[in-house]
């Protein structure tokens, strides 16, 4: 059997965690055992559906790098399938129209409620033969009376529903168009899906989905159902608990594999191993293994792990990403130094590639201002000396590389008779801005010469400005 798995988003919103980790789970099963990966979206919900929503997950999914082997497919681009389908069913006895008015099931379902009784369709329509004038009817499907739904689910074992606790669900509504479990069905059917991996709360689904499959005469794909997330406090992951989009998780600098290693981690295990290679998760992955609890989400842990990224993947790849942020945050990553090697200085210090990008600025322009507090205690009439000392040693390098500024800078300082922190401080304030910066070496290595040897005179002015000297 070839491997068939999909992930099938409702475009009503961004793609969330929640989203991304059951389009992971899907992805990566079907990579394990060389099958194939579907995409679908769910865009029935003519009201909520959007094609920002669209555009959000489908611009998710390729900064994930989940590449998908067959589609997109559109549901409303499906509506003649469907309708075929219903009228199908119809046909076999397997489905009904249904005349009762929104009114009459309101009442039917506040007087069940009274007598304490699970509120049900009571299949008032099964038998009707004759329209009901003035009323457009829905599409019920006929759910057996008798026998049980066994339900193998990977992921909780063995779950059974009674038939007798199903009422007939609506298939199709009052306008023709066809609701979510009838869609979804026929998708799973039509795309030959062999297992649906998804959250939990679609357990209540599945029965249905199992009964309506095979009044179409098909076997039901094999189903994994994973528990959901939670947020910190135990309850259902949310906006409050910053479950935000992943699009917004690069906007905020972090490496799609590390979200893809957080997420992989959020309900699956392989011994103690923390840190997985998008190759490892592959070869690694099991739906065995995923946990039957719910999992929560540490924004804490996300961000360590990003940053153990950022220290330990290939510069040249962390770069490709930061030149990104770079030209987001106004930065032409090409009139400063090349942003792998401001990855090398700068990963130890930063967790994400946002700090990265905010932090290295100086490298590309001007900065606006100093800061105020490292001004006034590095830009003072007494560094007018060092900054004249080090015009001199840094202009007359005919080599600019790190091994030799870190001897000039040095020399500088035990000819000025003071500890190298008295030259190397003023001079990072000088060419930063402020007191943070890579080694001040490798920072002038960066900046390069003519940036450099600017900045201590725009410091020397600074200051002569500041004191009346001008």
């Amino acid at each position: 059997m070839t491997i068939r798995t999909r992930f099938a988003p409702s475009p009503t919103g961004y793609l969330h965690i929640g989203g991304a980790r059951t389009a992971l789970f899907s992805w990566l099963y079907a990579r394990k055992h060389g099958g194939a990966f579907v995409l679908r979206i769910e865009d029935t919900d003519l009201e909520r559906s959007t094609i920002d929503s669209v555009n959000a997950i489908l611009e998710g999914m390729t900064w994930l790098g989940l590449e998908y082997d067959e589609g997109p497919f559109y549901q409303t681009q499906r509506f003649d399938r469907y309708h075929a389908a219903i009228q199908a069913l119809i046909a076999q006895g397997h489905a009904y129209r249904c005349y009762c008015t929104k009114e009459e099931l309101d009442t039917l379902r506040t007087a069940q409620m009274a007598r304490k009784e699970k509120p049900r369709y009571n299949g008032l329509c099964r038998q009707r033969q004759a329209p009901r004038d003035g009323v457009q009817p829905v599409v019920r499907f006929r759910n057996p009376d008798e026998g049980e739904v066994v339900i193998d689910d990977l992921v909780r074992g063995r779950v059974v529903v009674k038939n007798r606790e199903l009422d007939d669900l609506v298939i199709a509504r009052a306008d023709g168009s066809p609701t979510y479990n009838l869609s979804v069905v026929v998708d799973d059917l039509d795309m030959k899906i062999t297992h649906v991996i998804r959250g939990d709360d679609h357990l209540n689904n599945t029965p249905r989905q199992i009964n309506i499959l095979r009044a179409l005469g098909a076997e039901p794909p094999h189903y994994a159902h994973v528990p959901m997330i939670l947020g910190a406090d135990g309850t259902r992951l949310s906006k409050r608990h910053g479950a935000v989009s992943v699009i917004q998780y690069r906007d905020e600098g972090y490496l799609p594999e590390a979200l893809l290693n957080y997420l992989v981690r959020l309900g699956w295990s392989h011994g103690d191993q923390e840190i997985f290679s998008v190759d490892e998760m592959v070869a690694l992955f099991d739906i065995d293994a995923i946990n039957h609890s719910a999992a929560t989400f540490n924004a804490d842990k996300l961000l360590w792990l990003n940053h153990q990224y950022i220290m330990s993947s290939d510069p040249v790849h962390v770069a490709h990403h930061l030149r990104w942020h770079l030209g987001r945050s106004g930065i032409d990553p090409t009139a400063g130094p090349d942003p792998v090697d401001v990855v090398k200085a700068q990963r130890e210090r930063c967790k994400t590639l946002l700090e990265i990008a905010r932090n290295s600025s100086y490298f590309y322009q001007d900065f606006a201002a100093y800061d105020d507090k490292a001004a006034q205690k590095n830009l003072t009439p007494a560094s007018l000396d060092v900054f004249a000392a080090l015009q001199d040693a840094l202009g007359s390098l005919h080599r600019w590389d790190r091994e030799t500024i870190h001897q000039q800078v040095a020399a500088t300082a035990e000819l000025l008779g003071v500890k190298l922190g008295s030259v190397a401080q003023p001079l990072r304030v000088a060419v930063t801005g402020s007191t943070v910066s890579p080694p001040i070496d490798v920072t002038l290595e960066l900046l390069g010469r003519d940036k450099t040897l600017a900045r201590i005179t725009r410091a020397i002015d600074y200051i002569r400005k500041k004191t009346g000297q001008l």
